[in-house]
């Protein structure tokens, strides 16, 4: 017998018409302040050059740059016709849609502004997110479980479930497998590797590539968008967006290795 997807009202609280609070919003803001938790607790590190009160304020700009760049990147690559025909749409969260990719590029902004801002070397600053970010994108997929989304393509393995938005079909729980491969497997080998990588620079590369290899085997098991269906070779939007992060990567592993080792200052 498979199992069946529980029935979780993905709606904690409704308020006033299209205002409610969803375990997804929940857990999305919460991967975001356990984040900034992390970014404090790494201040005390002698390797990383910002203080506890900077990350305190940077866990703001993370927030805001993270849902523009999820929502802009969503509504013009996976739904742009519904975009063109109602631009308002970029504003109605609450109907969901968010994009990782996109909410990578937006908190990248945001923390090339801020490193500026505050005179924190970017890198430095990028390599303590590196370590930060899958403690946020395991409580989006708890999220994308609860609600049922981004269920997994039809499967016959003994732990397939059904989804009820997915019909009657047997399929493969992909949030779960998320969860474990960016979320935890990706967390631990960030951490794992903090003490071993000591170039600025490194653990963001790291991450880069650890996550492009995730994000592309889960979707050989996720079912893509029906809107969007698969590309060439049988790609879906998700692993063409991998592979684009896959070569920013590259291109970043040549600037670093061109890159001459200084020596690091703890900031004050």
């Amino acid at each position: 017998m498979p199992f069946l997807h529980p029935n979780i009202d993905p709606v904690i609280l409704r308020l006033w018409g299209p205002f409610q609070i969803t375990w997804y919003s929940v857990l999305y803001v919460g991967g975001f302040l356990l984040a900034r938790t992390i970014l404090k607790y790494l201040a005390k590190d002698e390797r990383f050059q910002f203080t506890e009160q900077q990350m305190d304020d940077f866990g703001i700009w993370l927030l805001v740059g993270g849902v523009i760049g999820a929502r802009i990147i969503y509504c013009v690559v996976y739904d742009y016709s519904t975009f063109i025909q109602n631009p308002l749409w970029l504003f109605q969260t609450y109907k969901g849609g968010l994009s990782f990719h996109g909410g990578l590029v937006g908190v990248i902004l945001a923390a090339i502004i801020f490193s500026r801002k505050n005179k924190i070397p970017f890198w430095n600053l990028a390599d303590a997110m590196a370590l930060a970010t899958p403690t946020g994108l395991a409580m989006g997929r708890i999220g994308n479980f609860i609600n049922g989304e981004l269920y997994g393509r039809p499967t016959s393995v003994p732990w397939g479930m059904v989804f009820r938005a997915g019909g009657p079909v047997i399929r493969h729980p992909s949030q779960l497998y998320e969860l474990l491969l960016e979320g935890i497997i990706l967390f631990c080998v960030l951490w794992y590797c903090k003490n071993r990588l000591k170039k600025d620079g490194q653990l963001s590369l790291l991450f880069l590539i650890g996550y492009t290899f995730c994000r592309f085997v889960v979707e050989f098991f996720r079912e893509p968008d029906v809107h969007l269906g698969y590309f060439f070779l049988g790609l879906s939007m998700g692993q063409i967006l991998s592979l684009i992060q896959l070569l920013a990567a590259v291109v970043l592993t040549l600037v670093l290795f061109r890159e001459k080792k200084h020596p690091q200052k703890k900031r004050s």
